[in-house]
């Protein structure tokens, strides 16, 4: 599946030098070039890579009209003007991607000139897509194992709480010629300072537990305002940034009503109210998509994927399952024609020469680094099985003390009937 994906189209007007005037259209950006199509011939007077482009300004053509240039490589300069819903939207969103762009295909460019790409690098890449996915899901598990120790510290808050609570009970169901009823008001001392330590590692937790943190290009409420920032996932919720790094608002994990992806690039996040306006964001970013994978995971029932996220999403996997097809076909038919010489090799002399000068499917450094990753694979393979069987006991710690909480709330309800 190609990677050059529309990521979002605006209405607006395109400059012809030769018949000196302008023409309006659509201009529409995906996630490598940008190109410009008439609206009355649907003909495509622009398309050029992102990688191409010089600079990208905010201009006047005849000192009135707001216009957006942009300078390639050759010199060639393209006049847009007559965008909607605004200059500055278009800009915001367009800057973004050529500098991401930019940053993301600088280490590629030196990366691929030094060195073919190979079989081995392909598998070696599908390894270390997949060993980051792991890093990242057990990062996310360590986390939930630290929210629910902090599940159990607060039940056994409570279990000390209702055991306050019985001998007070048990003090006003005494016969006031009791002796030593006084006693029974005596209350630990070191209970809320407990309570209180508590709270507040439960809090750092919370905001220690970044997963992935993004530059976004962010609008509120309508699209015509847009700013730069930036989005960062946490384990306990979801923050945004403006570009100062100034806090515009987090959204708790509870507190998250839906999140729709409307392209592999672009999702809204959203907060409902009774009584007053919902609190919403949409968000445009060159990172995107490799966000809504982790959303997935951490809202899996509250996330929905429109119309054109949705084909998207069904062939996401699809390069990685090819590439890692072909990858296993070819090294399983290099195999087979390995026994295959190996068994004609007493018949034909020449044929060992002839393996013996071909170039390996793999080569020496790429097999070193497959076991590496392979290794760390392993080990954070282990890592999250003892976490599990971990969280599973604690989970079962925690569903006895919920239950043996919930007959002792019972039997104190009953208690203080009785009394009223």
């Amino acid at each position: 599946m190609s990677r050059d994906i529309c990521v979002h189209t605006w209405p607006c007007s395109y400059y012809l030098e030769l018949e000196k005037q302008w023409v309006p259209g659509k201009l529409s950006l995906t996630s490598l070039s940008l190109k410009f199509m008439t609206d009355k011939t649907r003909e495509i007077l622009v398309n050029f890579p992102l990688s191409s482009i010089i600079e990208i300004k905010k201009e006047a053509s005849y000192f009135i009209f707001s216009s957006i240039t942009i300078l390639e490589k050759d010199h060639n300069k393209h006049w847009f003007s007559s965008l909607q819903p605004s200059r500055n939207v278009v800009f915001s969103i367009i800057e973004h991607f050529w500098r991401e762009m930019l940053l993301s295909q600088s280490g590629a460019a030196v990366e691929e000139s030094s060195s073919p790409m190979t079989k081995g690098k392909e598998l070696t890449g599908l390894m270390a897509c997949t060993q980051k996915r792991l890093e990242d899901t057990a990062r996310v598990l360590h986390h939930q194992g630290e929210q629910l120790d902090s599940i159990s510290r607060g039940l056994d808050k409570m279990e000390s709480d209702l055991d306050v609570a019985d001998r007070l009970l048990t003090e006003l169901e005494s016969p006031s010629w009791w002796p030593f009823s006084f006693k029974l008001w005596k209350m630990p001392s070191e209970t809320k300072p407990k309570w209180d330590a508590s709270m507040a590692s439960s809090k750092a937790l919370g905001k220690e537990g970044i997963v992935i943190k993004i530059p976004a290009v962010i609008s509120q409420k309508t699209e015509s305002h847009v700013k730069p920032g930036r989005l960062t996932v946490f384990v306990s919720g979801l923050e945004i940034h403006n570009s100062d790094s100034l806090l515009m608002h987090r959204f708790e994990r509870e507190e998250v009503d839906d999140i729709k992806v409307h392209t592999p690039y672009e999702i809204s996040i959203r907060q409902r109210f009774i009584g007053k306006p919902d609190i919403a964001y949409r968000l445009i970013s060159a990172k995107m998509p490799e966000v809504i994978p982790i959303l997935e995971v951490q809202f899996s029932k509250k996330i929905e994927f429109l119309e054109d996220a949705l084909m998207l999403r069904s062939t996401r996997t699809s390069p990685l399952a090819e590439k890692g097809y072909s990858v296993w076909h070819a090294a399983s038919g290099l195999s087979d024609r390995a026994m295959h010489c190996e068994a004609s090799s007493g018949n034909q002399e020449g044929r060992p020469l002839q393996l013996q000068m071909s170039e390996p499917l793999i080569s020496e450094g790429d097999s070193q680094e497959l076991r590496q990753i392979l290794r760390k694979l392993k080990d954070l393979a282990l890592d999250a099985e003892s976490e599990l069987e971990r969280q599973d006991e604690a989970l079962d710690g925690i569903t006895a003390a919920v239950d043996r909480t919930t007959l002792t709330i019972d039997k104190h309800n009953r208690r203080v009937k009785k009394l009223t």
